[in-house]
């Protein structure tokens, strides 16, 4: 080996460049970029224009229900292809795809959870289960839901976003419009609380049934709710619809809609709606309760 002579050094040279993620996005919104730990700090809203990114479902209950007291219920009811309905490929292939990218087994998972200490009947839906559209186990899981509150007189919460009534289940999917209004009526003569929170996007014929029967409905900013998306609505009238014409700032402004309430500030709001809506239940003789009790015991 002479004087100046070495061995080359063992480094592993990369020779393609690989794509990595920083944790850096551009906000779909105002195109600030913004980080992921600034989005789960901030109940995944943007930081920057308030923008509200949608929540999965383990997220959503998490945010409503005090730690460790979400019971889920009626989880063995499962969609099957009843009709053997095949459009671009069959139902069930579409089943089985859906369950492996939302990890469920529905569009909606309900339970029963604490919130703020008042115990309620919880509803959510899942966008990544085929749009949250609504089939024959989502109008069940949500009618015995809806039963359980009024047997067990709890204030029932139904947290929506969904693209309507699911296409792939036909009129079996139309008729869970009837069977929830039907139930929520129910609940309504029983005195018992129901509040509707709208997400983004609310559509279809779930905005045409339950999910504008709430008692109280509430939304978050910028929702879009409607039946028609507006594409369709200007195809068929030939004119363009005003400005935020579905969001949800315009419908609290023409009535259809409580209020709009931020992610973070929903919790409060819910649990403020809620001893609102049933009174003090330290005091057994205001008028609200005094109402149940007596349509309960006939």
């Amino acid at each position: 080996m002479g004087l100046f002579s070495r061995d080359k050094p063992k480094i592993k040279i990369q020779t393609t460049k690989r794509d990595s993620f920083s944790g850096w996005l551009k906000c779909t919104h105002c195109n600030e970029l913004i980080h992921t730990n600034e989005l789960e700090k901030n109940s995944n809203c943007c930081p920057k224009c308030d923008y509200h990114y949608r929540l999965s479902t383990d997220d959503r209950i998490k945010s409503l229900s005090d730690p460790n007291t979400f019971h889920p219920l009626f989880n063995n009811l499962q969609p099957v292809d009843a009709l053997n309905f095949v459009d671009t490929e069959p139902y069930a292939k579409r089943l089985a795809i859906a369950k492996e990218k939302s990890g469920s087994t529905e569009a909606i998972i309900v339970g029963t959870c604490e919130l703020n200490k008042h115990r309620i009947a919880l509803g959510v839906f899942d966008f990544n289960f085929m749009g949250g559209s609504m089939g024959s186990v989502v109008g069940e899981r949500l009618t015995l839901l809806i039963e359980l509150a009024l047997k067990q007189r709890i204030p029932l919460v139904v947290v929506s976003t969904s693209g309507g009534a699911r296409m792939q289940e036909s009129i079996l999917s139309l008729m869970q419009m009837a069977k929830t209004s039907a139930a929520l009526a129910k609940l309504n003569e029983g005195g018992v609380p129901y509040i509707s929170l709208l997400t983004n996007p609310t559509t279809g014929g779930v905005t045409a049934s339950f999910a504008s029967l709430g008692d109280i409905i509430i939304a978050e900013p910028n929702a879009l709710i409607c039946f028609a998306g507006p594409r369709v609505i200007e195809q068929t009238i030939g004119r363009k619809l005003p400005p935020g014409a579905q969001q949800s700032e315009f419908l609290l402004e023409h009535g259809m809609i409580d209020c709009i309430v931020k992610r973070p500030e929903l919790k409060q709001k819910i649990s403020d709606c809620i001893e609102f809506l049933t009174g003090n239940k330290a005091d057994e003789s205001s008028p609200i309760n005094s109402k149940s009790q007596a349509q309960h015991a006939s």
